[in-house]
């Protein structure tokens, strides 16, 4: 393995520690008061960008350097998957726990559910397809929701932290974008799940028609 694809993956690899920081700081934050909390919060979301831009940097540099690799089209929807599981299930304890936040704190445990539902179904039509040679790659529109995930989660993960601390009209226009941009990250997933069920149809019919021989 060349240079080029060691920083391609170590990029790819990365998005784990750096949610794991998240995390921690998240949580550290959550516990802490006065500036520290802003201090760890700010550091907590400042992890959460990092991992995103990690997301979008090893996709460019693996294309630029034309070390695209079938380890890496698997990895990087895997580490995508990590992301989710540790990232929203947080994000809804995190909502819980503020005063007032119990229909937000809702609202992302159905957004969470929607998309590790989604991800599940799209790993399983990915190994269908590969048992016939199919392109597991991610679809365009995966990559246009993974894109847009992170800054969402930043946005939210934001919102939670420091709304408190911000006039309550401030506060207020930011819940109802925060509202707008999980409703629109719902239905794209929604979307995209419908896509790659149509795009994978044929492999899953010649699995049935396989499995109905036997």
């Amino acid at each position: 393995m060349n240079t080029r694809s060691l920083i391609v993956n170590a990029l790819t690899f990365s998005r784990l520690p750096l949610t794991f920081g998240w995390l921690a700081l998240a949580f550290a934050g959550e516990l802490a008061g006065g500036w520290c909390r802003v201090a760890l919060a700010g550091a907590a979301l400042a992890a959460l960008a990092l991992s995103g831009f990690s997301d979008l940097a090893d996709g460019l540099l693996a294309r630029r350097w034309r070390v695209v690799t079938p380890l890496g089209k698997m990895a990087d929807p895997l580490m995508d998957k990590a992301v989710y599981v540790i990232v929203f299930p947080a994000l809804t304890y995190f909502a819980a726990r503020g005063q007032g936040q119990a229909s937000h704190a809702v609202a992302i445990l159905a957004f969470t559910i929607l998309y590790i539902l989604r991800d599940l179904w799209v790993t399983f039509l990915r190994s269908v397809g590969s048992m016939y040679g199919a392109d597991v790659a991610a679809m365009m529109l995966g990559k246009v929701r993974t894109a847009l995930t992170f800054p969402v989660a930043a946005f939210i993960y934001a919102y939670i932290a420091f709304a408190s601390m911000c006039p309550a009209r401030l506060a207020a226009w930011w819940l109802d974008a925060c509202w707008f941009c999980e409703a629109a990250m719902i239905l794209l997933n929604i979307y995209s799940f419908f896509a790659y069920t149509k795009a994978y149809a044929p492999f899953v019919k010649k699995a049935l028609a396989q499995n109905n021989d036997l």
